[in-house]
């Protein structure tokens, strides 16, 4: 340490040493604060409240699945198949006006039912597939399609004397449709617009039948959605895809909802394969006797002969009467000639 100088008359003069007094003072208590010591614990503290979170997560999960299995055992799937539930297609969104299923716009293309631009019939011209080869034949190419979209569990075929029976039905696995709903999944709609165009190249028309198991709605009120529109609106939604596959309106002579009045299973009314499907393809002649059933002779194929259709619709009272009145005015003709 050097010694302080002091000036005296401008010289320098060495003054005495002063020691350097250094103090040192602990300050253990201030930097306690400053530590890492906290963050671990907080780290683990955090750790463990999310593996509880976790456990807690997989517990809740685990029950829900075991719930679903207990109640499907028990005979409780009603709340899978939608009891208790408002049908989506035919409420909607609850709160909203609009629907959540809008009806397809109208194409702006002429379409071959207006009278401006060519028949009222597409069908005109086409072949019609009566005979029993003629239908197998055709089952067989329909079962080709299907085992395509993966559908082959799910098609039953019976050449009948009405004619083709296509069944599509629901099976443990999978359903042909979201159950309680008449949103068809996407095997079944790629299906129905492959058979759309192989449809449009015959004559035959179409019944689709929609069908539902036993299972119930909750709500039976007068106004409550049931089994009988679900199965109405499933049938619709066929025909749907089948005309946006390029199937003729024509081709369609009735849509209906049969519900569980027709089980496959009547052993087990809830069975899968009472969901289901039906398009019967009609020969000629049943296509004639179930449209007589329901309106005018008008309605007879345009492709039979027009006496056909003119001696069709005289009633069979003035038929049998025609022979009578011919014989009766033979004699007034030479009096009238006169």
């Amino acid at each position: 340490m050097q010694p302080e100088l002091a000036t005296q008359g401008g010289r320098a003069v060495r003054g005495e040493a002063h020691p350097t007094i250094v103090k040192r003072s602990s300050r253990r208590h201030e930097d306690e604060g400053h530590g890492g010591a906290w963050k671990v614990a907080f780290a683990d503290f955090c750790l463990a409240l999310l593996c509880l979170f976790l456990v807690l997560w997989l517990l809740a999960s685990r029950n829900s699945e075991r719930m679903q299995v207990v109640l499907q055992n028990a005979g409780a799937n009603l709340i899978e198949d939608g009891q208790g539930l408002t049908n989506s297609l035919a409420a909607g969104s609850r709160g909203s006006m609009i629907e959540r299923h809008p009806v397809p716009a109208r194409s702006e293309d002429p379409s071959a039912g207006d009278p401006q631009h060519g028949s009222t019939d597409a069908r005109v011209g086409r072949p019609s597939l009566d005979s029993p080869e003629q239908l197998q034949s055709l089952a067989r190419r329909i079962a080709g399609l299907a085992a395509e979209e993966g559908l082959q569990g799910h098609l039953r075929t019976a050449v009948t004397p009405q004619g083709l029976r296509l069944q599509l039905h629901d099976t443990e696995a999978s359903g042909m449709f979201e159950r309680g709903s008449a949103q068809p999944a996407a095997p079944l709609r790629a299906l129905l617009r492959k058979l759309g165009p192989m449809l449009a190249q015959i004559r035959n028309q179409l019944l689709i039948v929609g069908h539902t198991d036993a299972t119930m709605y909750q709500d039976k009120g007068p106004g409550a959605f049931t089994n009988w529109a679900l199965s109405s609106h499933r049938a619709m939604a066929a025909r749907h895809e089948l005309l946006a596959g390029g199937m003729p309106e024509s081709s369609v002579l009735q849509v209906s909802g049969m519900a569980d009045a027709a089980p496959l299973d009547a052993l087990h009314p809830t069975a899968a394969v009472n969901r289901r499907i039906e398009l019967m393809l009609l020969t000629s002649a049943q296509a004639q006797s179930i449209a007589a059933l329901y309106g005018p002779a008008g309605l007879r194929d345009p492709a039979l002969d027009p006496a056909d259709q003119i001696r069709g619709s005289i009633p069979p009272a003035a038929r049998n009467a025609a022979p009578h009145t011919a014989s009766v005015a033979q004699p007034a003709a030479p009096a009238a000639s006169r």
